[in-house]
């Protein structure tokens, strides 16, 4: 039985999407584009399932669609680019089985220009359709916080933009079926650019609060409790806190490759960055250091090696950087995370504690780098010898903070 919607990459993105849908009462296909994590529980998988979700059997699929929502990842390549392979496998898979009439959105984390520029006459030259015309084109951008139970996507606004108005018109109303509130762009290119601005905005703001945690703390200052104290202003300020780093899927970017003026405070953000996971290896030694420890054999063990709490996303996390200098600096390092039975780095597995407690009380040095919910941090404050808390999660006075 033909589908209403096909939702391309079954990723972080693709499958909140797939997932609002059919709980909406949408029919929908979902089509992998490559070794795309799932970070549906069994309990959730068996409610979509219940609801009419399934796998594509095959290409064919996606050409009994009227919408196709194309949400396969866009990581950073080696260049420091967008590396769009994934966008573009999707394209060509859908363009041979494309329709008239049909509508198709881009949500993957992309460049403006991308959608009219790099999907259209991938999509036009498959199909020998022609887009605006024999079917719509738009971009909206995903708005996907995983594990955020605060915000749904029926609550979450939708952006959309289109290749022309009757695209625009056409996606808008694939989207009020899921949300309460659908707002229409200009075009393709300030849809895209609302997903530039949104990624860029958070990670500036983490690295000025990255910044002023290091200095907070060559100035003995509590940054957390400036923090808390600042986000009680109504107005002006947003509370953003700093950690050992930034992962997730959607990249910041400057834009220098793509126009003659980047964005200066965008790429000094990323720098900012781009070296927590060194300052987290610093603080550790000096702390070994100021216990008569040396970083060279200590026993040190990771808590939390996800870029996010509560879940099982590895994307971009700093544990993985943290991992390889603590271990250049010869330490033996093991980590505990209750959704991660098993993590290697540079292809070496990493031992896994198995009681957390016990691991914390044997260990030089315990570092908490994301803090789960399961994690108890009075009682693990108690047992750990000495415990740094890149996240200020532990009471105050109970462990060294970032």
């Amino acid at each position: 039985m033909p589908a209403d919607l096909a939702v391309i990459g079954l990723g972080p993105l693709g499958l909140p999407l797939a997932q609002a849908a059919v709980a909406a009462g949408i029919s929908t296909v979902g089509y992998k584009t490559g070794p795309e994590p799932g970070s549906l529980s069994p309990a959730e998988l068996r409610r979509m399932l219940s609801g009419g979700f399934r796998h594509a059997a095959g290409p064919a699929e996606l050409g009994r669609v009227r919408t196709a929502v194309i949400c396969a990842p866009a990581p950073r390549n080696a260049d420091g680019g967008l590396d769009l392979s994934q966008v573009e496998m999707a394209a060509h898979i859908l363009a041979t089985r494309l329709r008239p009439h049909t509508t198709v959105i881009l949500e993957s984390p992309v460049s403006p220009g991308t959608t009219e520029e790099f999907l259209r006459p991938l999509l036009e030259e498959g199909s020998g359709l022609r887009a605006g015309r024999d079917f719509h084109l738009a971009y909206s951008p995903s708005r996907v916080d995983p594990g955020n139970r605060d915000f749904t996507p029926a609550g979450t606004p939708k952006v959309i933009g289109g290749l022309t108005p009757a695209c625009t018109e056409s996606a808008a109303t694939f989207y009020s079926r899921l949300t309460d509130k659908v707002v229409r762009a200009r075009g393709l290119r300030e849809a895209e650019t609302v997903q530039l601005l949104e990624t860029n905005y958070r990670h500036v703001n983490i690295a000025l609060v990255n910044e002023m945690a290091v200095l907070c703390h060559d100035l003995g200052v509590d940054l957390w409790d400036v923090i808390r104290c600042a986000e009680t202003k109504p107005f002006g300020f947003q509370a953003f806190r700093p950690g050992p780093g930034v992962g997730g899927h959607a990249v910041p970017q400057d834009l220098t490759g793509r126009s003659g003026r980047g964005l200066r405070m965008v790429e000094l953000a990323q720098q900012v960055n781009s070296r927590m996971p060194r300052y987290v290896v610093q603080r550790a030694a000096t702390l070994l250091n100021e216990h008569g420890k040396s970083a060279r054999g200590a026993r040190v063990l990771l808590l939390g090696v996800t870029y996010k709490p509560d879940l099982a996303d590895q994307q971009g996390t700093p544990a993985q950087e943290i991992a390889i200098r603590l271990m250049e600096l010869g330490a033996a390092v093991s980590y505990h995370d209750p959704h991660i039975p098993s993590w290697s780095v540079l292809d070496r597995p990493v031992p896994r504690a198995d009681s957390l407690y016990e691991a914390a009380a044997d260990a030089d040095l315990t570092i908490l780098l994301q803090n789960h919910r399961t994690y108890d941090l009075q009682g693990l404050s108690v047992k750990a010898q000495l415990l740094l808390d890149t996240r200020g999660a532990t009471p105050t006075g109970a462990a060294h903070r970032l």
